[in-house]
């Protein structure tokens, strides 16, 4: 089967990324927009563009009207991209029933991993480690409970069921804050996922997040694009991705990767997806145990970094794989995945700056003038343009910097996200690009001491204090670093 039009059912800079893809396949393509969202450069990328009735994000959760357009424009199949309705079985069903293809992962899959209590056991099933906790759905009884069972001195963590990207989350640091914490992740995960429900686990402590890229036929075959390293969050949202994660054993990271491909086999996983673990210490050496997390049953926002050092083209092969090809088909041997060359990060600039107590302060405006990095080993994937006009009814990221190096030396990849961050040049609107200087030039970073509380440990240091000019940029001498 050979798709001929495809219908992006998403905005902004991956719908961007989706059409090119498409293009190159020489497969055409149609994009929608918000009546809100008609100045994203998205609706220029495409052969066709459609606009959807209402503002903001409600407008594109729309299901009825999506199918619609698709209908109308003669669309074959659909991608979702990621967010919106990406992770929505009832979206696949549709899709299923009128004859289009989605593509992205089965039914099945969506519904398994979209309940990340039910990932958790299946994970269980097949062997792997979780932290301990309650599948859910759980109550504030039961919670309490189970808070009480974990050692003295341990945090708990809230987590929606049905959640993504830090919603729905809370770390519970003591009993007196179970009841208001519980109630305030059930508000916020009904409001973002339409559904409530939680569950709860021991909160690991300095933890490393490693995820791992899975890809699989329709045919029964998996293998895995390695793995990324996503420790840099704030509230649960990443802000710097790398690939292949630095600094970790071998062994560790085989562990991880092969934990990822037996449930990828376990489930009968086709298409993409994203297996996230969370990586220990068990004693005060290193990192040598981990746990499994959640599965993502869709395109990852830092599916570019994997792009840049396996030369895998992820969004084409999401395509030809929808199409009916097998791994073989589209150049992946089961056996021996592509060889990884050096390192590649990515930035996510965000309309935002983060105050001294770490509060984030979203800024919207018309940027007055933009103008991306360029260079080799430097890709910077947009939507906006001088004279865009930011609105806060959508996310904040307007650009992602994927700086790449060849070298095994993590330090020439720092160096050429550190020259790329300094070169970006965005006015009118706040940008937290001064902030990512600050990281990439932060000690901790540079030699891979990081874990998931990095931003909040060195907050006071990351915090800018005025534009740095260009000789502050600071380029780190290179050393013998291994991989």
């Amino acid at each position: 089967m050979t798709l001929k039009k495809i219908l992006i059912a998403n905005r902004g800079e991956i719908a961007i990324r989706i059409a090119r893809a498409a293009s190159d396949l020489n497969i055409g393509t149609v994009s929608i927009y918000s009546n809100d969202d008609f100045s994203s450069l998205h609706i220029q990328a495409t052969d066709e563009t459609f606009p959807l009735s209402g503002n903001g994000v409600s407008a594109y959760l729309d299901i009825d009207k999506v199918m619609r357009i698709a209908k109308e424009s003669g669309a074959d199949s659909i991608h979702p991209g990621y967010g919106f309705l990406a992770e929505n079985p009832e979206f696949a069903k549709r899709c299923q029933e009128e004859g289009i293809i989605f593509i992205g992962p089965n039914v099945e899959m969506l519904e398994l991993f979209g309940d990340k209590g039910r990932a958790r056991l299946a994970a269980k099933n097949s062997k792997i480690p979780t932290p301990s906790g309650l599948e859910g759905p759980i109550t504030i009884e039961s919670a309490t409970e189970f808070f009480s069972t974990l050692p003295e001195g341990s945090r708990m963590m809230l987590k929606a069921i049905g959640g993504a990207g830090g919603r729905g989350t809370r770390a519970i640091n003591n009993l007196s804050e179970i009841e208001r914490l519980f109630k305030r992740c059930q508000s916020e995960a009904r409001r973002s996922f339409g559904n409530g429900d939680l569950y709860a686990e021991q909160l690991i402590e300095n933890a490393r997040h490693i995820e791992v890229q899975i890809i699989g036929d329709h045919f029964g075959n998996v293998t895995h694009l390695w793995e990324r390293e996503c420790s840099i969050q704030r509230r649960y949202q990443k802000l710097v991705e790398i690939a292949p994660a630095p600094f970790i054993a071998e062994s560790l990271r085989d562990e991880i990767i092969e934990s990822a491909v037996k449930l990828a086999n376990s489930v009968g996983y086709s298409n993409i997806g994203t297996f996230e673990f969370l990586t220990y210490q068990s004693n005060q050496a290193e990192y040598d145990s981990f746990v499994f997390i959640e599965g993502n049953p869709r395109l990852q926002v830092e599916h570019t970094v994997t792009e840049e050092v396996t030369g895998v083209d992820i969004v084409q092969s999401q395509i030809r794989l929808a199409e009916g090809a097998t791994l073989s088909e589209i150049g992946l041997d089961v056996n021996n995945p592509p060889m990884v060359r050096g390192y590649a990060i990515q930035n996510r600039i965000n309309c935002e700056t983060i105050s001294n107590s770490g509060q984030i302060k979203p800024s919207t405006g018309k940027i007055t003038r933009y103008s991306a990095p360029r260079g080799p080993g430097i890709r910077t994937d947009s939507f906006v343009y001088s004279g865009y006009e930011t609105t806060m009814a959508f996310d904040s990221l307007i650009a992602k910097l994927i700086c790449h190096s060849n070298s095994s030396n993590f330090l020439d990849a720092v160096n050429r996200s550190k020259q790329a961050l300094g070169e970006f040049d965005i006015d009118g609107v706040e940008t937290n690009l001064e902030f990512h200087l600050k990281i990439m030039s932060h000690p901790e970073f540079i030699c891979g001491k990081i874990n998931t509380h990095f931003l909040d440990r060195n907050l006071s240091e990351l915090i800018p204090n005025e534009p740095p000019s260009r000789r502050d940029i600071g380029i780190s001498q290179p050393t013998a670093v291994e991989k």
